[in-house]
């Protein structure tokens, strides 16, 4: 066994000084005490710099995250799984009794919108499905076809002559084939691969939307919906396609179209007629975009002061969203101060509190002022309605419980220059400690294909939400909200 012993320390000062170092020549101890100063000094330069670090980090409105252009580098998904899913639905199958199967009711809407934002697509593929469900048929679902100036990857990436994207990717319910209620005998949703092959070309009925769309041009929206569910149902044919007039005959040539969902006497009465049915109730967030927040809800963890009174723990019940399109969207805002419209679907009800009234007159200098501020808002406008809408949805906490609270904030932007640090600069000057943006998320490829979807389900979790009430994607969110059941004072617009 080894001989481990301690060594003893001498037992009387004179002794002990002897056999310092410390207490050597003088020369020695002159360099001992310099080292010592040294040593103290570079401890506390590193301090202060671990400090600042800290404090940069604890204030930061960025987290570490992949740099998109890798992702980028990588090209475009192939959701091979989810491709593989769809097609293999158990629907597609011909032996099935009615109404599905070989002797099953189908309809496709060959006129559905392509080529624009998803947020325009939305709007209408849900209505379709709708429209299908209630007349009795099974509604055929189709990818998502991109705008290409939209897709996040360049044309020599993409696979085919212009990107898409699953439905089931972006979406979940019985819209993209999910089920029914319980005891709801009404046929799932079809790919348009299983419609080719349980409605062959010989055996579709075609109506085009010229025999149909120009006697209720100006109907309201239940009309709309009863003239085109009226024939779907009453048809004797298993399979119809609708298709779409020329473009000379009609700009607009889906079912239910642009002019159609900004025109508030019209299209209000639909929504609350939509909102109740199952098509609405049993839309879900898809697990791919649910994959994505749960990867990056750790970066809404509030990271400011604790605050002075009990809080929630859910960072979603103290963030606010804002809807911020920013770039080539001021040119569109010009563009339709010119036309001098109002708020855009969702955002038309009377129950939201911020109401626009176009005002009279039409297109003049005057109107355009009016107008911009709620479509283009600047720094001072965007930092002066958080602030307002934060104290209005405090003061309005259910009295005996929690007091709210609002410290988070994500930024749905495609903002990346100067203008957005001037403005988290401004936000956090007012209180905002925790701020996100949409280039903080960490997403792979999929989830950066689905990303739009992504920041639509952030802003349905939070607490308060602050859109652009002539965008179609806050139409959207604020849907997603009301049918969530979330309280209408949660939904402002600039």
């Amino acid at each position: 066994m080894a001989n481990w012993s301690y060594q003893h320390l001498a037992t009387d000062v004179k002794s002990w000084r002897a056999t310092s170092f410390l207490c050597g020549t003088p020369r020695r101890r002159l360099a001992a005490v310099a080292a010592c100063l040294f040593f103290t000094l570079g401890l506390l330069m590193a301090h202060l710099a671990m400090k600042t670090y800290s404090q940069q980090l604890y204030h930061s409105t960025s987290s570490p995250s992949t740099p998109h252009d890798k992702v980028i580098a990588m090209g475009p998904p192939h959701y091979d799984p989810i491709r593989e899913y769809e097609k293999t639905l158990p629907q597609h199958n011909l032996d099935l009794p009615f109404p599905e199967g070989k002797t099953g009711r189908y309809v496709k809407f060959a006129n559905q919108i392509r080529f624009l934002g998803w947020n325009n697509c939305f709007n209408e593929v849900l209505m379709n499905a709708h429209l299908a469900y209630e007349s009795k048929r099974a509604y055929v679902f189709q990818d998502y076809v991109w705008a290409p100036h939209h897709y996040p990857w360049p044309q020599e990436q993409w696979y085919g002559d212009f990107p898409r994207t699953p439905l089931n990717a972006i979406i979940s319910g019985p819209t993209a084939g999910g089920l029914w209620d319980e005891g709801d005998d009404a046929p799932r949703s079809v790919t348009e691969a299983w419609f080719d092959v349980v409605c062959p070309q010989g055996e579709r009925r075609i109506i085009n939307t010229r025999e149909v769309k120009p006697d209720i041009t100006e109907a309201p929206g239940l009309v709309v919906f009863e003239t085109w569910r009226k024939p779907l149902h009453d048809a004797p044919e298993r399979c119809i396609e609708i298709q779409a007039a020329s473009a000379e005959e009609d700009a607009f040539a889906q079912t239910f179209d642009l002019q159609l969902w900004g025109n508030k006497d019209r299209v209000v009465p639909l929504l609350d007629a939509f909102m109740k049915s199952p098509t609405s109730r049993l839309l879900g967030t898809s697990p791919l975009v649910n994959s994505a927040i749960d990867r990056n809800e750790y970066i809404f963890f509030p990271r400011g002061p604790r605050p002075p009174h009990p809080v929630v723990r859910d960072p979603w019940e103290r963030m606010m969203a804002i809807h911020l399109r920013r770039g080539d969207y001021e040119q569109h805002c010009q563009g339709l101060a010119v036309l001098n419209p109002g708020y855009y679907s969702w955002n038309l009800l009377d129950s939201l509190p911020d109401r626009y009234t176009p005002p009279p007159g039409g297109w003049t200098e005057e109107n355009v002022a009016i107008f911009m501020p709620h479509c283009w808002p600047s720094i001072e406008q965007i930092v002066q309605k958080a602030h307002d809408a934060r104290k209005d949805y405090i003061a309005a906490s259910p009295k005996g419980g929690v007091q709210r609270t609002l410290d988070v904030m994500y930024l749905l932007t495609n903002e990346k220059g100067e203008f957005l640090g001037q403005l988290t600069e401004a936000l956090q000057k007012d209180g905002w400690y925790t701020i996100r943006t949409t280039r903080d998320l960490i997403l792979d490829q999929e989830q950066t294909d689905v990303s739009m979807a992504v920041d639509m389900d952030i802003a349905r979790r939070a607490a308060v939400f602050v859109g652009n009430g002539f965008s179609s994607f806050t139409s959207n969110i604020v849907y997603r909200r009301l049918k969530d059941g979330k309280e209408t004072g949660s939904i402002r617009f600039y």
